[in-house]
């Protein structure tokens, strides 16, 4: 197994030349059945992890939620479509797949600044955020963005800066 490796690593044996020594009319030869045992052993190490490390399942779902979290915002912000691709050629998919990754980029970048100037804001008042707290802070949040109507790209004169935080106890306000 390790002299396979090394010659996959240096190129001497091509990884479909690779595969078609690993099977023999469909069924696994020696090599292969060498290396399928082999992935085997992290398979059942990884499942003795999940069943016996509470903080690993933890850390589990916390990266499923992120997840979930990310196709949440993704769904939002194609609701024009109702999540289906209409372009019936592979360029216009592609960009229809490229505007969406770009709408979901900007608005996590944008949640990004405003969460980070908003916990330096509560540090310079006195109120430390600790670590774990820090670690459920999320910029896939999307409550507060408008989906429906008209969407003005007015870039306002910040002076390299950001615009003032809303203060959450004040009256809404329309602009």
């Amino acid at each position: 197994m390790v002299r396979v490796a090394g010659s996959l690593s240096t190129n001497q044996v091509r990884a479909y030349d690779l595969i078609k020594m690993m099977t023999a009319d469909g069924r696994l030869t020696g090599l292969g059945n060498a290396f399928a045992h082999y992935g085997r052993i992290f398979k059942t190490l990884h499942l003795l992890q999940v069943v016996h490390v509470e903080d690993y399942r933890r850390m589990i779902g916390a990266q499923l939620n992120v997840g979930e979290s990310r196709h949440t915002l993704a769904r939002r912000v194609f609701f024009g479509n109702l999540g289906r691709l209409t372009r019936g050629y592979e360029r216009g998919m592609e960009d229809q797949v490229g505007a969406l990754g770009l709408g979901i980029n900007a608005i996590t970048w944008w949640n990004s600044l405003y969460i980070d100037a908003a916990v330096k804001r509560l540090e310079a008042g006195g109120l430390g955020i600790g670590p774990e707290i820090r670690s459920r802070l999320s910029p896939l949040l999307f409550e507060h963005i408008n989906f429906h109507g008209f969407y003005p790209f007015n870039r306002p004169d910040l002076d390299g800066g950001l615009r003032e935080l809303r203060d959450p106890n004040a009256a809404d306000e329309q602009e």
